[in-house]
């Protein structure tokens, strides 16, 4: 690894796809592989920060006061109940920063400028984006170098996915020229069902070695784990979804080395 972290910024612009489930047991997955990582919550439902056990309360220092300039961002991570694992927490008042950024200078490149000073306390950053294309998600893609799609196996899956990939060509094209797509990970898998397997078998003749070779399957411990405020991996490691983010983690970490 180099002293600068890897930021990975995990996007799409649907709602329910498993983007924040994604976010946080990749992230938790990472940190127990022995990596310093931060979750850093961009969207303004904050539902990452409640997956890693954060009240509302505890989420004075926040990623919306960090975007707007209120305060930096080294005083806005805090320490979770994973060893290696900090989270930079999300509020509701997030969603006004799109307005209140409108007439700001550079305002797409606030978070990287944010992240800048602490990138190197960390191995990998995540950026858990808001489900839509705005200035939030488009600030994650400036300050990511890579990005990991999150793909519901479901019948209007590559329909969705066009519409993403042209803003991040367009975001190549103007902000951001280094930004690749690390991934696309299917998620919500159903062996039972023909259409997750028709779905699949789809997007992997479409994007062939873009998509990862894990596949997240629906399964209820994944589901629940929330609820706890617990990450699915520390709530049931032995579940088959948290089985797959553990392997979904292997094959992120094979990809960096092969790259290095």
């Amino acid at each position: 690894m180099t002293n600068k972290a890897r930021i990975i910024a995990i996007a799409n612009q649907k709602g329910g796809v498993g983007k924040t489930t994604t976010s946080v047991n990749l992230a938790t997955a990472m940190a127990a592989c022995g990596r310093r990582v931060l979750l850093v919550d961009f969207d303004p439902q904050g539902n990452a920060s409640t997956g890693l056990g954060i009240d509302v309360e505890a989420r004075e220092a926040n990623s919306y006061r960090m975007v707007i300039g209120d305060i930096n961002a080294a005083d806005a991570c805090q320490a979770t109940a994973i060893k290696g694992l900090d989270i930079l927490p999300a509020i509701v008042d997030l969603s006004a920063a799109e307005i209140e950024l409108t007439d700001v200078d550079a305002r797409e490149f606030r978070l990287r400028q944010a992240l800048h000073p602490i990138a190197e306390n960390y191995d990998y950053i995540f950026i858990d984006c808001p489900p839509s294309l705005g200035l939030l998600t488009v600030n994650a893609l400036c300050a990511a170098d890579c990005v990991i799609v999150p793909l519901q196996c479901e019948f209007y899956a590559l329909e969705g996915l066009s519409q993403l990939m042209r803003t991040i060509e367009s975001v190549q094209n103007g902000l951001n020229r280094h930004l690749t797509i690390q991934g696309i990970v299917l998620t919500m898998y159903d062996g039972r069902n023909k259409l997750s397997e028709m779905v699949a078998r789809d997007v992997r003749s479409h994007l062939g070695n873009l998509v990862y070779h894990t596949v997240i399957p629906r399964n209820v411990r994944v589901s629940e784990a929330p609820s706890y405020g617990q990450p699915a991996l520390l709530y049931d490691l032995k579940c088959a979804g948290s089985q797959a983010y553990v392997a979904l983690a292997a094959e992120l970490l094979t990809q960096e080395k092969e790259a290095a």
